[in-house]
């Protein structure tokens, strides 16, 4: 699937290239944002999307407390030592270690949680020049066919690109 490159000296026309894009017929999940700065979400029109974030710290926390209350039961339950008297779980030293596996449990899953959802690493090889980081913004589209490849370089050359590049060929 060939992909093109639009680099564009400002914010401003990498957003008006946008707009024409989606004049064009192209979705906001149709390309994607390359900047060396941060911008605002949907500052190029384009959809953030959903994410699922809190699902990870809160899955980690309940499969952390899982786990210290198997290991703490289980412990206690498979080498039983009653000393005077004294129920065989004891509870109190119990709750410190549930309150620990599920804080580890949390802080695990939330740090592979922003891995995840941050798509990284990212398994497919997209368009990039290092102008980009240099303050350039870039618009990446992947296309279906030449048609739409055609489609895409008009509209970025109207917007104002400074560069154009289809898949490895530079056309300024």
């Amino acid at each position: 699937m060939p992909s093109v490159l639009g680099l564009f000296k400002t914010a401003d026309a990498a957003a008006d290239a946008a707009d024409r894009l989606h004049a064009a017929d192209f979705g906001p999940r149709d390309y994607e944002v390359l900047t060396s700065a941060p911008y605002p979400e949907g500052a190029f029109g384009e959809d953030p999307g959903p994410h699922r974030l809190f699902v990870f710290p809160l899955g980690g926390a309940l499969l952390g407390f899982a786990v210290a209350l198997l290991l703490t039961a289980g412990t206690q339950l498979s080498f039983p030592l009653v000393t005077g008297g004294k129920p065989i779980l004891a509870i109190p030293p119990m709750i410190v270690i549930m309150y620990e596996g599920t804080m580890l449990g949390a802080l695990i899953f939330t740090v592979l949680g922003v891995i995840f959802e941050s798509r990284l690493p990212s398994l497919q090889q997209n368009l990039y020049d290092p102008r980009i980081t240099e303050g350039f913004v870039g618009l990446v589209v992947p296309c279906r066919d030449a048609a739409q490849v055609r489609t895409v370089q008009e509209v970025f050359r109207e917007a104002g690109a400074e560069d154009v590049k289809t898949e490895g060929r530079s056309e300024s």
